[in-house]
């Protein structure tokens, strides 16, 4: 079964939506600069949700997800990198992403509710948990320094 408008708006405004324990970011896969954490998000209702982060430092950028298992990101926030939107209007290096039934995540906006910035990865963590309805009973830890390379 497709996921709905409605849906989605009973998974966000979830408040029981919570993460337990300490997130430590990692080191990416890709061997990128970036580093990342997943962490599953547990609920009285039981949605399948797992948040995603994804913070490179070079740039800066950073990206937080709220994933549903059975259906992919379902919520969003991108600090650092343009989106196209599909009817090809340009939305800036600050924006969001809100399931829909036609246009499911593609579809970008500019969010009023993120004020700090993308250096700050702990500081947009708690503002992106608190206008999503999530608690996180733990702690963020900032990521680690970025360590240049021995052999450029």
């Amino acid at each position: 079964m497709a996921l709905t408008n409605a849906d989605f708006e009973k998974v966000l405004s979830d408040d029981t939506k919570r993460i337990e324990g300490d997130i430590v970011w990692g080191t990416d896969e890709d061997r990128s600069p970036s580093v990342e954490f997943c962490a599953e998000v547990e609920s009285d209702a039981g949605w399948p949700l797992f948040v995603r982060g994804r913070y490179n430092p070079s740039i800066p950028a950073l990206s937080l997800a709220l994933i549903l298992k059975t259906t992919g990101r379902v919520y969003g926030l991108d600090l650092g990198k343009d989106h196209h939107n599909p009817n090809c209007n340009q939305v800036g290096e600050k924006h969001k992403h809100k399931w829909t039934d036609g246009s499911r995540d593609k579809v970008a906006y500019v969010p009023d509710d993120i004020t700090a910035s993308a250096s700050d990865p702990v500081a947009v963590w708690r503002q992106f948990c608190t206008e999503a309805k999530l608690t996180h009973n733990g702690t963020l830890h900032a990521p680690p320094p970025r360590q240049e390379e021995l052999f450029p």
